[in-house]
């Protein structure tokens, strides 16, 4: 039932029967303390009736006499004279209850109720003798009246203001659930046609608006991870066609043509620098992605992080005749990142600096301001001013001229995937850090200190 009912259904339910529990309380109470008072109103009058019978009565000489006894003949208010076991006044009424008035003269001062009459005996009592009695009578039906006309009175009001309190209930639910419905209804329609697309109400200043606020974030949180995994899988799909092109194609050639061993074995080596360079980029994606949704804490030696990158280029920089030289501060300095992400975002640069440069290629570790610097930088043609920020656009690969290529092909070099300088920048945002052109073929990667 209560998912028939809906949301808006319950909350009204749920206030009625708050509302409903609170009036049947307070009316319970209400009629308690009004019988409870005019049960004590009618005892007063009961008491006045007996206290001015007493004070009419006389004594002399042992006896008791009534000359009058005020109000002797209003039904409501009788009462009756005792002396012994004769009765000196006797007010009209019921023979019961002037049978109950002549039991209650002998025993002592009580009260009783008899239908719907109260009765209240008072010994007269002189020189330690017990004289006689005054029973007073008050009627209890205009009190039973009164009490029974506030109970429906009461119950009639408290059924009119729950009546009220339903529909106020169903009309301010229904009133503050409309901008949730209509925010539904957007959402729905969003997560079909446009994804794009926020609530939009500002900053928050109630609940509905702080709900808006919250979930456009999700929304854009959202559409961050989906941002990053049709990078991811871009990134990963052109990045590695070339090196996956090179592999078939060995493969083929060596399955379609007798070959010497020389020449297999310069396939297998053409082979191995493939799958080692899809190796890299796959590690190279996957340490981005990690950085940039878990931010795991690292730390490493600048100097050995660009000597671990050096390494990775001997092989390219012995084939030109390069000399790769690291110089180091002259204080150990550490960086904020693990040793690999740090290698990673290194090695693309030098690979550029390797395959472009002439003679020499130089990476030059020091501390500014705070962050960890690393310089790399060749005697090669460079990058021209206008290319500064396309070396980072992914598939770029520059003109091909020798000159407008530089350092700055992305990594791939010509006919290369144009995605090494991209992946370096992105993994080292996500380290905190960042990479840039500073002018001709010198690059600088900044990582935060450890």
């Amino acid at each position: 039932m209560r998912s028939r009912l809906g949301l808006r259904g319950r909350l009204a339910l749920s206030v009625v029967g708050a509302v409903a529990i609170a009036l049947v309380l307070l009316i319970g109470a209400f009629n308690i303390v009004l019988g409870d008072r005019l049960s004590h109103e009618a005892d007063n009058a009961l008491f006045a009736r007996a206290s001015a019978a007493l004070s009419s009565l006389r004594v002399a000489g042992g006896r008791v006499s009534a000359p009058e006894v005020p109000d002797a003949g209003a039904r409501d208010a009788q009462a009756w004279v005792f002396a012994g076991g004769r009765a000196l006044e006797r007010p009209p009424g019921d023979p019961a209850t002037a049978r109950a008035a002549r039991h209650m003269s002998r025993g002592p001062r009580r009260t009783r109720d008899l239908a719907h009459t109260r009765l209240y005996a008072v010994p007269v009592i002189a020189g330690g003798r017990r004289l006689g009695a005054v029973v007073a009578a008050v009627s209890l039906r205009p009190y039973d009246e009164t009490g029974q006309t506030a109970l429906i009175a009461s119950v009639a009001l408290g059924a009119g203001l729950l009546l009220v309190v339903a529909i106020g209930a169903g009309l301010l639910i229904t009133g503050a659930l409309r901008p949730v419905a209509r925010m539904t209804a957007q959402a729905e329609a969003w997560s079909e046609a446009d994804t794009g697309r926020r609530f939009g109400l500002g900053p928050p200043r109630d609940e509905l608006t702080h709900l808006a606020a919250t979930l456009d974030r999700l929304l854009d949180r959202v559409a961050a991870s989906l941002r990053h995994e049709q990078r991811f899988s871009a990134e990963l799909s052109h990045e590695l066609r070339s090196p996956l092109s090179s592999v078939i194609a060995e493969a083929q050639l060596a399955l379609r043509h007798a070959q010497s061993v020389d020449q297999y074995r310069a396939g297998a080596e053409r082979l191995l620098a493939s799958a080692q360079h899809m190796r890299r980029t796959l590690d190279t994606l996957v340490a981005s992605a990690r950085l940039e949704h878990e931010h795991p804490p690292g730390a490493a030696d600048a100097a050995a992080a660009a000597h671990a990158a050096a390494r990775g280029c001997e092989g390219r920089a012995a084939e030109r005749g390069l000399k790769v030289t690291v110089t180091e501060p002259e204080t150990p300095l550490r960086i904020g990142v693990d040793a690999d992400v740090a290698e990673r975002v290194i090695a693309p640069l030098l690979e550029n600096a390797c395959r472009y440069g002439r003679e020499r290629v130089t990476v030059a570790v020091e501390q500014r301001e705070g962050t960890a610097v690393f310089v790399v930088d060749d005697d090669g043609p460079g990058v021209p001013a206008g290319d500064r920020e396309r070396v980072f656009e992914p598939g770029w690969r520059g003109n091909g001229n020798g000159h407008a290529a530089g350092a700055g092909l992305g990594g791939a070099g010509l006919g290369g995937a144009g995605l090494g300088l991209p992946l370096a920048r992105r993994l080292a945002r996500a380290a905190g850090g960042e990479v840039s052109h500073d002018d001709g073929a010198r690059f600088t990667v900044s990582l935060p200190l450890g």
